[in-house]
């Protein structure tokens, strides 16, 4: 979320719990204005926040000229101070989903040791031998935070244009989805590389705008599911808040049908919420860093 709304934005998804503390809004306020003049940012967003057993990470994001790729992740442990993240190389998310198991710590410095077994030489003079293999857990938040990214941030269709020499920048002109369509989740979208767009047809194609259509929908996200606790989920909700859609995500109105929030069933946490008819959207995380890999036997 965008940190120049910081307020507005953190009330918006309180419904579900995530908050933070008057001393830690205020001094995000104070920080990030700051965090942004001193790296030239064009903005800076507030990510969310990772929970570790000794220390919470509070993770910023600033962004240069390209909204999806001229990106560089922050870390924080008092709102104040921020240390930068390395960048998530194909390498690294190997080496971290290998040997990174648990909970967080909450300290960059801690190793996580993983045991492998490698086979040096060839033919009878092969031997095998045990290597042990360390990662710090600044790599695993870098890696969590881009993976997390990757697979689960979202944006109200429209809110970005793709200009034609494939740059990426906020709509101008964008006023809003209307209440029918953000309750759809086909007019929300991963603010990421598109995977399924690319295996579209020609026919498919030919309906979408290349300005605005460049991203995959969340309706396509597998699973899917309707089981019964999905059911269970829904009925509550309906006669609770409004409407919900199921399956690897929950769409639903709160505060009298006026905000649009779409949670994550994925990487329960992560949260992202739009007001119909208004540019206001944006997204944050506030978990454990753990991917939820029961969703499937959950639908």
């Amino acid at each position: 979320m965008d940190s120049s709304t910081l307020y507005y934005s953190l009330d918006l998804v309180s419904g579900s719990g995530l908050t933070l503390s008057s001393e830690q809004k205020a001094a995000l306020q104070t920080s990030l204005v700051i965090l942004k003049r001193n790296n030239k940012f064009n903005r800076v967003l507030f990510w969310g926040k990772i929970l570790g057993i000794k220390g919470d990470y509070f993770i910023a994001q600033g962004v240069s000229e390209d909204e999806m790729t001229d990106k560089k992740s922050l870390y924080s442990f008092n709102c104040v101070d921020w240390h930068l993240l390395p960048p998530a190389t194909e390498a690294m998310l190997a080496e971290v989903s290998a040997t990174a198991k648990g909970r967080f710590v909450g300290d960059p410095s801690h190793e996580y040791e993983h045991t492998e077994i490698r086979r040096q030489g060839e033919g009878d003079e092969a031997v095998e031998e045990e290597v042990v293999v360390k990662v710090k857990e600044e790599k695993r938040l870098a890696s969590t935070v881009h993976t997390i990214d990757k697979e689960v941030s979202v944006v109200p269709r429209g809110a970005f244009i793709k200009s034609p020499h494939g740059l990426v920048q906020t709509n101008r002109s964008f006023e809003g989805l209307s209440s029918l369509e953000a309750s759809k989740l086909s007019y929300f979208l991963h603010f990421t590389e598109p995977q399924k767009l690319k295996k579209k047809s020609i026919l498919e194609l030919a309906d979408l705008n290349p300005s605005i259509d460049f991203l995959d929908p969340l309706s396509e996200d597998i699973p899917k599911g309707q089981g019964p606790w999905a059911r269970a989920l829904c009925a509550r909700s309906i006669f609770g808040h409004g409407f919900i859609s199921t399956g690897s995500w929950s769409l639903q109105f709160e505060r009298g049908s006026t905000v649009c929030v779409i949670r994550s069933m994925l990487w329960l946490g992560l949260t992202s919420f739009h007001v119909p008819m208004t540019p206001q959207h944006g997204y944050i995380y506030m978990g454990d860093g753990l991917k939820n890999l029961d969703l499937p036997f959950m639908l």
